[in-house]
């Protein structure tokens, strides 16, 4: 069995001609992994998302993220420290004005497979999980 590094931290067993996918738990891998979920965590404020998506086709200053996304300067100027903080938007100085676009494009396409997956499902009920402590027949 000969073990080959994929994307992700995931590693791939080659025996007889069968391929199995399992995850890569060494420090590489876990490592990976970490690097996965902060991305996600980012992802998970639906502001972040749309200004995402208003970078996807060109920059723009705080000023009009902000009113496109009918918030304050202040909230965009903070939900862009974060995605800066991610690396997943840059910033660069042109006259007086600051313009903001993204450092990485394909992380558009990354939402946009969210996307398609979130819509061919019915809506999404948040609340308790069934069966959990605070829902009734939960233990």
């Amino acid at each position: 069995m000969v073990a080959q590094p994929t994307k992700l931290g995931y590693t791939q067993d080659v025996q007889d001609s069968a391929i199995r996918t399992r995850p890569d738990l060494s420090a590489d891998g876990q490592a990976a992994y970490r690097r996965h979920a902060e991305i996600c965590k980012v992802l998970t404020d639906p502001k972040r998302l749309m200004l995402l998506d208003a970078l996807r086709e060109q920059e723009l200053s705080v000023g009009q993220l902000a009113e496109l996304l009918g918030i304050t300067l202040a909230n965009a100027s903070q939900h862009l420290s974060v995605l800066r903080s991610a690396l997943l938007v840059s910033s660069r100085r042109h006259g007086t004005t600051v313009l903001y676009r993204l450092t990485e494009p394909r992380i558009t396409d990354a939402c946009d497979i969210i996307e398609a997956i979130v819509g061919s499902r019915g809506p999404i009920l948040v609340g308790p999980m069934v069966g959990s402590a605070t829902t009734p027949g939960g233990s």
